[in-house]
């Protein structure tokens, strides 16, 4: 039998740890550079889309009656960004939408749906933004008006199973869900967002550069939503922006962020879209 001494024993526990520190940094990227669509938000825009050498540096600034605030940088910056936080500080952030100096965060930042990512996803996302290019940007100060807790998502009160992601439609639930698809996708109301009556429906206006946005009814309604669609149909308005008919549709949706995800995630979430109950 083959002995090692313990400098190998070391060398060897050392490589597997460096092989499992780049396998989440990779999955950290393909998350927050696909579905998460973290840049979306958090990357400064200028006439031709995201400014990729300030990527994660500060982006778009939100001002509705509850706050007046800019996505901040992200960016390892110790002084602008968030280089001095800990690991520990940034999920909480992510999961509950506290800072690590106790406040509470704009609910633009979609907190509500991240409880349901699993321990291994979270890791790697904190892993990926260790590694970003650390950028010197301070942003406005926020404004907050309104003390408001986010709104969690129906079925992402905790971690999704590892195993459940075996199942097609559960995977396109979990993708989805941390994609915060239904923030946009389902109308807000007085009282917040009613995820059970109606899922999906629409009629969420966005406001930015491109003029106004009306996210549209994403349910199986054949005559309102994407019921009639074919799957690829709905794959190309997710990754390339084009509707049924041809015509462009417009942003804030990530649609070049969606267009580097896997065939298979893709799959995954129109088959949980043929779930979503239909609504007119």
């Amino acid at each position: 039998m083959k002995r090692f001494g313990l400098a190998t024993l070391a060398a060897i526990a050392m490589m597997q740890t460096v092989n499992a520190q780049n396998a989440a940094v990779q999955r950290g990227d393909y998350l927050v550079n696909t579905i998460l669509t973290c840049g979306n938000c958090h990357t400064p825009k200028g006439p031709s889309g995201d400014i990729a050498e300030r990527a994660f540096s500060g982006g778009l600034e939100f001002d509705e009656p509850p706050f007046k605030v800019t996505a901040p940088n992200i960016t390892p910056d110790p002084g602008t960004g968030i280089g001095k936080w800990s690991n520990a500080d940034i999920k909480k952030l992510l999961l509950t939408g506290v800072r690590p100096n106790g406040v509470q965060i704009a609910a633009v930042m979609p907190t509500g749906f991240y409880n349901i990512l699993t321990p291994r996803d979270l890791d790697a996302i904190v892993a990926y933004l260790r590694t970003l290019k650390p950028i010197k940007n301070t942003v406005p100060d926020p404004i907050y008006k309104i003390a408001l807790k986010p709104q969690i998502f129906p079925g992402a009160e905790k971690p999704i199973a590892a195993s459940a992601l075996n199942d097609k439609v559960k995977k396109g639930f979990y993708l989805a869900t941390i994609g915060h698809c239904m923030e946009c996708h389902t109308p807000l109301g007085p009282r917040g967002r009613d995820f059970v009556g109606e899922l999906g429906k629409s009629g969420f206006e966005l406001k930015g550069p491109w003029g106004v946005s009306v996210a549209r009814n994403i349910t199986t309604s054949k005559t309102k939503g994407i019921g009639a669609w074919s799957d690829d149909e709905i794959k190309r308005a997710i990754t390339q922006g084009i509707s049924r008919d041809g015509s462009k549709l417009k942003p804030p949706m990530g649609y070049h962020y969606y267009a580097k995800m896997t065939a298979s995630d893709l799959d995954a979430i129109v088959a949980y879209l043929r779930t979503v109950p239909a609504k007119d």
